[in-house]
């Protein structure tokens, strides 16, 4: 009873149900964390996007009470965490980049024995062990060993288990590195709908386009430190209304860049690869003209497509950094695991 009237107060709070002041955390020489601010509101997908290195675990351990900040306030859902870590886990579903389940138990046992560790109920976490089950598609393994699930499979068990006492708050560290497609996007649909059910979720993730699909508000952190906070739709901004093409060629593009610059004043081109010329413009482009260019330059257009405008082109004039070499970063990390 106590548990249900502690959520019910949550809900009808209008407060920010995470809010973290100046965090520091250091790592002999490294600072992790460089006096990072934030706050996540109630029933919002609140990201953390970065690349591998950045700070995002270290946010996440500190928040859900797994480590200490070396200066700094937290609080969360109203409750002062920064004496006592662990003050608040009782509201959050933690689910880490690395499962902590056990391998030798079947899914249904370790949901039971998560269950258990909350207090609940063996009739109330039997049950909702079978409901969950049921609900990430995992019911025809639940007798089968954890240690015997596909990747994909051990992650939704794990995010299953994250919830299995029906937190206010879910923290999720990387969900979908490293797993099959399929896997990813039931996962991507099952976070949405936890989200659309009330729960505040705390997404990291260096997916740029996950990020841009489920999130309401994206904190992109770089080094330790926060470039910008905003919503998607803000974030966005600076690049609606502009049309962009991508041009592949018979030749090398680079050399005309600076030519085709000159001819075509009003529009931006950048050469992503030796074959490539990429086209922005604030009015909808007319390739007839272009395509004449190349072709006046003895370059043939082998292929010519509309590219929609997207949160990498906001993330990478913002940090600098490029989204497909972070990609390519975690994914190897995924698969050292």
């Amino acid at each position: 009873m106590q548990r249900e009237a502690e959520q019910e107060q949550i809900k009808n709070n209008d407060e920010p149900i995470i809010r973290v002041s100046s965090l520091v955390k250091r790592f002999d020489e490294v600072e992790a964390l460089s006096g990072i601010d934030f706050e996540v509101r109630r029933g919002e997908l609140f990201g953390f996007l970065g690349p591998n290195g950045a700070g995002k675990t270290t946010t996440i351990n500190i928040l859900t009470g797994l480590a200490r900040p070396d200066t700094g306030s937290i609080q969360i859902a109203g409750i002062d965490c920064s004496k006592n870590p662990k003050a608040a886990q009782h509201l959050m579903g933690i689910v880490a980049d690395e499962s902590n389940l056990y391998p030798e138990l079947t899914g249904f046992e370790n949901l039971c024995f998560c269950g258990a560790l909350y207090g609940m109920s063996r009739r109330d976490r039997e049950e909702r062990a079978r409901q969950l089950l049921e609900r990430f598609t995992l019911a025809d393994a639940a007798n089968r060993r954890f240690a015997g699930y596909s990747r994909g499979m051990k992650r939704k068990l794990a995010i299953a288990a994250g919830i299995i006492h029906e937190p206010s708050i879910l923290f999720l560290d990387e969900p979908t590195t490293g797993i099959d497609v399929a896997s990813a996007r039931q996962i991507r649909q099952l976070i949405a709908k936890m989200n659309e059910a009330g729960t505040t979720v705390f997404l990291t993730t260096h997916y740029i386009e996950e990020a841009e699909r489920l999130c309401g508000r994206i904190a992109f952190i770089v080094s330790g430190k926060i470039v910008r906070i905003d919503s998607v739709k803000d974030l966005m901004q600076p690049i609606q209304g502009r049309h962009k093409m991508m041009f592949s060629l018979s030749g090398s593009a680079r050399e005309l860049e600076n030519e085709f610059s000159e001819t075509f004043e009003e529009l931006v081109v950048e050469a992503t690869a030796a074959d490539q010329l990429q086209v922005t413009s604030p009015q909808p482009l007319s390739i007839g003209p272009l395509v004449r260019f190349f072709e006046e330059h003895g370059l043939e257009v082998t292929e010519a497509k509309k590219v929609r405008p997207s949160l990498e082109d906001i993330f990478v004039r913002v940090t600098g950094i490029e989204a497909a070499a972070m990609k390519r970063e975690k994914e190897k990390a995924g698969k050292r695991k």
